[in-house]
């Protein structure tokens, strides 16, 4: 018989560089298969069934029939020509205004009011997209409503407060008052549409996506007050309004956007 010797056999050695490639290969490999779990758990699709929670919003005639009144509201101060009567003062004197709203006093400038008026589209548009994107029709039927509601609210509100206020336009205290004079527009300072639509479009978002636990809607918020924020300082930044008429605006917008969707019925 014969006896199968077992003879030990050393391990081979590698050396020393490719121990380093084939260490760093495991590595790499390692690296890429915990990417590879994180990009499917961040990518998987993730279901709305948290979104449901709270009853959709009740559409109905009544609120077609407030935004169209709330239309005409908008466009009647224009169509009448309101504010009627000169300014009493053209050029009116700068220390008659508060510390902040003198340091504000500049030139008009059309490149900030083009840029506020992108903004507010902007804004508009992120509002409308994240409040009803991806939700079921009877959900976002009534998110829309709710938004158009706030919308028509604070724009009537705000042409209306212009012409009870008659406050003065930043360009009736330059050298330009004479010519700006004979404008109603030059009374319409307070308080801002721009930035009371804005606001008011961030806030109303706010209430509705807590309300309903929308996705994604911290980080949204944050971009909406970011972009309102942004409307308001160009409007300063255009010379088309002073920094205590778009802080009053915050607040009136805000207001509204709270306002509406918080009170606004919900189907039973």
């Amino acid at each position: 018989m014969y006896k199968l010797l077992l003879i030990p056999c050393e391990r081979t050695r590698l050396p020393p560089n490719i121990r380093l490639k084939l260490a760093g290969a495991r590595f790499h490999a390692r690296v890429h298969r915990g990417l590879f779990a994180v990009l499917g758990l961040v990518l998987a699709p993730r279901p709305i069934v948290a979104q449901g929670l709270a009853a959709p919003y009740r559409v109905t005639w009544g609120d077609a029939a407030s935004v169209g009144t709330t239309g005409v509201l908008y466009v009647l101060p224009g169509a009448l020509g309101l504010p009627h009567g000169a300014p009493s003062c053209a050029p009116c004197d700068p220390a008659t205004l508060p510390g902040v709203d003198q340091w504000a006093l500049h030139p008009v400038s059309s490149t900030g009011d083009a840029a506020s008026d992108v903004i507010l589209a902007g804004v508009a548009g992120f509002t409308a997209f994240a409040g009803l994107h991806g939700l079921p029709a009877q959900q976002w039927h009534g998110n829309f409503v709710v938004f158009a509601s706030a919308a028509s609210w604070t724009a009537a509100s705000t042409e209306w407060l212009k012409v009870l206020v008659r406050r003065k336009r930043p360009v009736l205290y330059s050298s330009d008052a004479v010519t700006a004079a004979s404008d109603p527009e030059s009374q319409q300072s307070l308080p801002s549409l721009h930035a009371s639509l804005a606001f008011a479009a961030a806030t109303s978002y706010l209430v509705i996506a807590r309300r309903q636990h929308l996705l994604h809607r911290t980080r949204n918020t944050l971009l909406l007050y970011a972009g309102a924020v942004g409307v308001a300082a160009l409007r300063v930044a255009a010379g088309k309004h002073f920094p205590t008429d778009v802080l009053a605006s915050a607040a009136l917008g805000s207001g509204i956007g709270w306002v509406v969707p918080t009170i606004h019925p919900s189907q039973r």
